[in-house]
């Protein structure tokens, strides 16, 4: 599995920006995909930009497509979360994901991640 240490969390206002990032390592062969996910309590963890390490695809959920974007520092070993235009219900727990198998399903559905970091707290006040 891929060890993975998120940074970057904190408080901010809508409608301002917080940069997530998040470090890779521990593995002998690069992650087929990283992705961020959030969980906010009473909800399940839902998958928010994953891209994939290959082809660098990224693909977005819904509710941040234009104000996220997810991005690959293959010599840092290091994947980001740009997050612009937060909202109040932005505010969750955000944690960093990997799936470090050769292949595997869609990398922004929880199942297909099998290494997890300890997550961070973005909080969003209106």
């Amino acid at each position: 599995q891929v060890q993975l240490v998120e940074s970057g969390g904190g408080s901010v206002q809508a409608g301002g920006s917080v940069r997530l990032s998040c470090a890779a390592s521990g593995y002998n062969y690069r992650p087929r995909c990283l992705g961020w996910f959030r969980l906010v309590p009473g909800k399940e963890r839902e998958g928010v930009a994953t891209i994939y390490t290959t082809s660098t695809n990224t693909y977005y959920a819904d509710s941040v497509k234009g104000r996220f974007t997810v991005s690959l520092n293959n010599a840092k070993n290091t994947v980001y979360l740009q997050m612009n235009s937060l909202k109040p219900e932005d505010t969750a727990m955000y944690y960093c994901a990997a799936d470090s198998r050769r292949f595997g399903d869609n990398c922004l559905l929880v199942r297909s991640m099998n290494s997890w970091g300890q997550g961070t707290q973005v909080t969003v006040s209106s």
